[in-house]
């Protein structure tokens, strides 16, 4: 139950995030900033993708995904379908590797030491439907902010 729930949410986010994506006007607009908005719609993307392929896909998944954090930050200019490209990527690894996980392993705790003390597996997914879905909402708000200028 806990693992479609999971996977519902997670591919419900994605797919909007790619809807965002595409709602931009523009597509040098994804990668605007202005005033106090310090992240750019893409660099949001892009944070997301690596969070997802680092905590699901090698942390889970053992996939061997290496992430580049700055990079997440740093980086501009991404074309818009290669973002929208590895949305599907993420999609997929959420897919293959949320279903191998037992009742038991959501209890069990998460391989990778991310806050002040560890958490059980379930609660870390829990912790990462509730990151993509907060910057969605950056997302949203950024576009709707930035794109009508």
């Amino acid at each position: 139950m806990m693992t479609q729930t999971l996977i519902t949410l997670f591919e419900r986010d994605l797919n909007e995030l790619k809807e965002e994506l595409w709602a931009y006007q523009s597509e040098e607009n994804i990668w605007k900033v202005e005033g106090n908005i310090a992240n750019s719609a893409g660099n949001l993307v892009l944070h997301l993708i690596g969070n997802l392929n680092t905590y699901i896909g090698a942390g889970i998944g053992k996939t061997g995904y290496v992430r580049n954090r700055p990079l997440e930050f740093s980086d501009k200019n991404v074309p818009r379908t290669k973002l929208l490209k590895d949305i599907d990527d993420i999609i997929q690894v959420i897919k293959e590797t949320l279903p191998r996980l037992s009742t038991e392993d959501f209890e069990e705790e998460y391989p990778i030491l991310v806050f002040d003390k560890k958490t059980s597996t379930g609660y870390f997914l829990t912790h990462l439907v509730a990151h993509l879905a907060y910057h969605l909402g950056q997302v949203n708000y950024h576009r709707r902010l930035l794109d009508e200028r």
